[in-house]
């Protein structure tokens, strides 16, 4: 009888550690320099495509501006509306080009839900979760703000 009651304890403690480790997961978080990185892929990317100019934005997961680059040539508003693209990327975990494929296809609906809908924002994977998101506007079309995010998207960040 006693070593039941010894044991008990200790088992219902050594179920309860495994049990509460299992409920933690490993984060990643973007850093200045991979931030840095990214843009000077994205940006080296969108002068050899000839682009104007563009301004180029990256979040956390959490869609909370890291890092922000605005290349010479570039309007001034192309700063918020990368910042939005790349928010919009990290909150959904998703390509925003989908959803103004959606809006262009008639989902009008979507242009009432707040994020920028507008392609151009591309999450950041890293061991298969999204770390974070790049978005850009002003370069010479929205496809080619998808060219440069995806670029710098596409960054080893090991």
């Amino acid at each position: 009888m006693k070593f039941t009651h010894v044991y008990v304890p200790v088992l219902v403690w050594l179920v309860a550690i495994t049990t509460a480790s299992a409920q933690v997961k490993t984060t990643y978080t973007l850093t200045q320099e991979s931030c840095k990185k990214i843009a000077a892929i994205s940006i080296k990317y969108a002068v050899d495509q000839g682009a104007p100019g563009g301004s180029i934005a990256i979040v956390d997961a959490g869609g909370h501006l890291l890092y922000l680059e605005r290349m010479d040539n570039t309007f001034a508003q192309a700063a918020e509306v990368s910042y939005e693209k790349a928010r919009t990327a990290a909150l959904f975990k998703k390509d925003t080009k989908g959803f103004e494929d959606n809006i262009n296809g008639g989902r009008v609906a979507l242009t009432t839900v707040g994020p920028v809908m507008l392609q151009g924002g591309i999450p950041i994977v890293y061991k298969g979760d999204v770390i974070g998101a790049i978005g850009v506007s002003g370069t010479k079309s929205a496809d080619q703000d998808t060219e440069v995010a995806k670029a710098g998207a596409g960054v080893n960040l090991n």
